[in-house]
């Protein structure tokens, strides 16, 4: 029943409007859908998984990138500002915000007060850099990237994240803040002498999902896409926010139940819920990037053999193009853009290409040809698609005589057809 009508739904906002045609219906349409696919997705339990499995991590590392911030900030003389900042991510906790905070800084001022010697040194940095490795993988997750960044960019760029990005965040907290509390806008806005709404704090989460949304997923993200997802998480946690403080405010019974452990409860739903709205504005700019995956959502798309064949020579035929004529190496997220086909389903024929020695993988995640073009025979690219990466897990059917004999002359039949014809030739077909 259900499944049933999942399918109607799914008729009417995406197959109905094409069919009937006219402006008016499609511009309706267009927004039913992203509501439809992100609540699917939200249902479907994944990103919840994920938002679990970050708060877990947060638990461990809060204390530890909140020390390497208050560590940074210290240097320039902003270390002053950290607690405030973290008690507007904690503001609808209400009044056990302003405990937690004073507690977090307590444990903050403590690691900097402390000798850690070199092995705790180390274990803090270990500790942030996980935890930043954590956040790559949900985004590459929601936007169905299966190879992370190398070893040395995760080095390079994880230490980036971690020492600039608590300068900038706290720096255009202040500016914000000082643009906030100016007499001009105060004039404008009619609020001065009364008690305002402070626009701040939400502006910087604005940014702060945006710069994550751009940053973290190992692809090249569009700055709209980014913008507009970021600007859906940002609004959305302030609603939630609010109707999370009051819940707060009107569950002061339930509150004395769990006593003294009331606060890590509410601190963990609130960091639940904040992690799930980060990750539910990232599932929106991928849609806004990608539409064309908006239906199949996270379905596994099994791609036929023929239609694996015939992607498999586009790509090689591309790469072909680009190595000739000496311009950038391919990413796979460009190729997928290029090619219409979604980034888990290429990944899997690059996977292919690569272990037969087609193909190589640089460390920079661009794809470009394993040997010489003349030197790559066509039928071996069908091949490497059609058999796949070898794997001892695999089946061993028995021998039939008259079904192997007859697979057996297919595949000669097709490296008859294309017998002496290279990639070069490919490329040089596709260039006339």
């Amino acid at each position: 029943m259900l499944i049933r009508l999942r399918h109607h739904l799914e008729h009417w906002l995406f197959d109905l409007p094409e069919a009937v045609g006219g402006k008016p219906l499609a511009w309706l349409a267009a927004p039913l859908r992203y509501v439809y696919v992100l609540l699917r997705d939200l249902g479907r339990g994944e990103l919840g998984l994920r938002a679990m499995s970050l708060v877990y991590s947060t638990l461990f590392a809060i204390v530890p990138v909140a020390a390497v911030a208050f560590a940074v900030l210290k240097a320039f003389g902003y270390h002053r500002e950290l607690e405030p900042v973290l008690f507007e991510f904690l503001r609808p906790l209400g009044e056990q915000g302003y405990v937690l905070t004073a507690q977090i800084m307590e444990f903050v001022e403590n690691v900097q007060g402390s000798i850690l010697g070199t092995l705790g040194v180390a274990i803090l940095l270990y500790t942030v850099i996980s935890m930043i490795q954590k956040v790559e993988s949900a985004l590459n997750f929601v936007w169905r990237v299966e190879r992370p960044r190398s070893l040395t960019r995760r080095m390079t760029e994880y230490v980036v994240v971690a020492l600039v990005g608590p300068l900038v965040a706290i720096m255009a907290m202040v500016m914000l803040a000082r643009v906030e509390g100016s007499v001009v806008l105060a004039r404008l806005s009619g609020t001065v002498g009364a008690e305002s709404f402070h626009f701040a704090p939400y502006v910087l989460m604005v940014g702060l999902f945006a710069f994550v949304y751009l940053y973290m997923p190992n692809t090249r993200v569009r700055l709209r896409p980014a913008a507009t997802g970021a600007l859906l998480a940002g609004v959305l946690w302030a609603m939630v926010g609010a109707l999370f403080t009051r819940i707060v405010v009107y569950s002061a019974k339930t509150m004395l139940v769990y006593a003294g452990f009331a606060v890590v409860l509410l601190f963990l739903i609130w960091l639940y819920l904040s992690w799930l709205i980060l990750l539910l504005g990232s599932q929106l700019s991928y849609y806004l990037q990608h539409p064309e995956q908006m239906r199949a959502g996270r379905a596994e798309l099994q791609l036929p053999g023929a239609l694996r064949e015939r992607i498999a020579l586009s790509l090689m035929t591309l790469l072909g193009q680009r190595f000739v004529a000496g311009g950038s190496r391919w990413r796979v997220d460009e190729l997928s853009e290029r090619l219409d086909v979604p980034g888990t389903a290429l990944n899997g024929i690059v996977d292919c290409l690569e272990a037969r020695g087609l193909v190589l993988t640089a460390e920079d995640e661009t794809v470009a040809p394993a040997r010489d073009l003349a030197a790559i025979p066509l039928a071996e690219v069908l091949d490497a698609v059609r058999e796949g990466i070898k794997d001892s897990r695999l089946p061993r059917p028995r021998a039939v005589p008259a079904a192997d004999r007859a697979a057996r002359e297919a595949a000669e039949g097709l490296h008859a057809g294309l017998a002496a014809r290279t990639v070069r030739d490919l490329v040089g077909d596709a260039t006339a």
